[in-house]
């Protein structure tokens, strides 16, 4: 039996048996992360009763990784004065992020229960472009003047630090503009009478209110950095974005691209939070689309049945082929797909990346056709249909590889997500190309 399970059977035993003190004890010693999963466990009234039991500071950090439902839930079961004391605790970039999920009678409960200077900021944030910077930073960091000594700014961490998100980097100003930033460590390490101008970073890694969240992400992946500071049109610093606003950034678009590839519409909601209705209506739009283009193929074969009727063989090495080259080509885009996301690949690379991809095609195609055109010799004993794979296979390869690494990088420079050119749809391409191909050579080899 694993922790959890222990510590559920814990808590489910004392709440039976009303042991609130063991309750409160044993809850206590808790992460909030561990908390947040364990109360989905429990009924809402349970829920509640739990929550209560939490310590002030505990029971803030245990309400910011609740999903949107629980915390829901919870918030109409508050008094004002819990709620009150909830917001209190909890950043300006969450309380953005949960309102931008509750419904309006809740929000504007919300909005009630936040102080002035809160209700300003959030507001500030909210009308910020949707998916940009401005609605993924927070406006509680810790900013220094460069004329301060070292002692002077540790000195002002400590007395506004305890209210601020992070407090490792300190960001310089003058006049609201950002002029340096400074790491915890260096303050450290460096001397009492050390001025903040002598020690602070000047070469600056900043992003516009209005960038797109995305590239804000890969910012923090291609600087390793923890923070990032967030600059009006004029430079001035409105706020920073933390590095666990930008990891969820990063999951979502990985959710949402690898729903895109599995050809279906993204969904912000869990597999079991989405409804049925709505899980066909995500999938059904590509899938009509996949299903009209295989029609095409099936015209295509029709446009052939006087060979396949002369050689009904040829049939049986259709799935080989079509096969082949889906996964060649989902090899392909799949490559691109991430190089292009990484910004490993530029949409001006297309030339650099279809020699290389045709490079690849001609010696994978070649071991590929000299395996089945073997095969075909010694189980068939026919060498004009040897030939006839042999060459519908190198020249299958070739294309699917050229077609899965040009469409993701097509999409990229007409602003389409390269991901909506993945598996389904380039192996939907691919085996109408493949299937045109085959029937193609084989009439030329068979005279048919």
């Amino acid at each position: 039996m694993d922790e959890k399970t222990l510590l559920y059977d814990l808590v489910s035993e004392y709440l039976s048996q009303k042991k609130f003190s063991k309750l409160r004890e044993t809850l206590a010693n808790e992460n909030p992360a561990d908390l947040a999963v364990l109360f989905t466990e429990f009924e809402e009234k349970d829920v509640l009763l739990l929550y209560r039991l939490l310590p002030k500071e505990l029971a803030a950090d245990t309400f910011s990784y609740m999903d949107s439902d629980m915390q829901e839930n919870l918030i109409n079961g508050f008094s004002d004065k819990e709620l009150r004391e909830v917001l209190d605790q909890t950043f300006i970039d969450d309380t953005v992020d949960m309102i931008e999920e509750m419904p309006a009678n809740v929000v504007s409960r919300i909005l009630r229960n936040c102080d002035a200077q809160s209700r300003n900021a959030i507001n500030q944030i909210l009308k910020y472009p949707e998916d940009s910077a401005g609605t993924l930073m927070t406006i509680e960091y810790v900013n220094l003047s460069k004329n301060l000594t070292v002692k002077e700014a540790i000195s002002r961490i400590r007395k506004v630090g305890p209210n601020k998100e992070t407090i490792y980097t300190c960001y310089v100003t003058e006049a609201r503009k950002l002029i340096g930033i400074v790491s915890v460590k260096d303050l450290l390490t460096a001397a009492d009478d050390t001025h903040i101008s002598d020690i602070m970073e000047t070469n600056l890694i900043f992003v516009d209110t209005s960038e797109d969240k995305e590239v804000v992400a890969h910012q923090f992946q291609k600087y390793d950095i923890l923070a990032l500071p967030v600059v009006d049109a004029e430079e001035r610093l409105v706020g920073i974005i933390t590095f666990d606003d930008a990891m969820d950034v990063i999951q979502e678009e990985n959710t949402e691209d690898i729903s895109i590839m599995a050809a279906m519409t993204p969904s912000d909601d869990s597999y079991f939070k989405t409804s049925v209705f709505a899980q066909v209506k995500n999938r059904i739009f590509w899938l009509i689309i996949l299903m009209l283009s295989n029609a095409i193929t099936g015209a295509i074969i029709n446009r052939f049945d006087t060979v396949i009727s002369a050689l009904p063989i040829l049939v049986s090495f259709m799935p080989m082929l079509t096969g082949t080259g889906g996964n060649c080509g989902s090899q392909s885009s799949a490559l691109m797909i991430r190089g292009l996301a990484l910004g490993e690949i530029k949409s001006k690379d297309f030339l650099k990346v279809m020699w290389k991809e045709f490079r690849i095609a001609i010696v994978v195609s070649a071991i590929l056709a000299i395996i089945n055109g073997a095969r075909i010799l010694i189980f068939y004993h026919d060498p004009t249909l040897a030939i006839v794979l042999t060459l519908s296979i190198i020249a299958t390869v070739v294309l699917s590889k050229l077609i899965g690494c040009l469409l993701p990088i097509i999409a990229k420079a007409i602003h389409l997500d390269p991901a909506v050119m993945a598996g389904p749809l380039i192996s939907t391409i691919v085996d109408i190309c493949t299937t045109l191909l085959y029937y193609t050579i084989a009439v030329q080899f068979f005279k048919i």
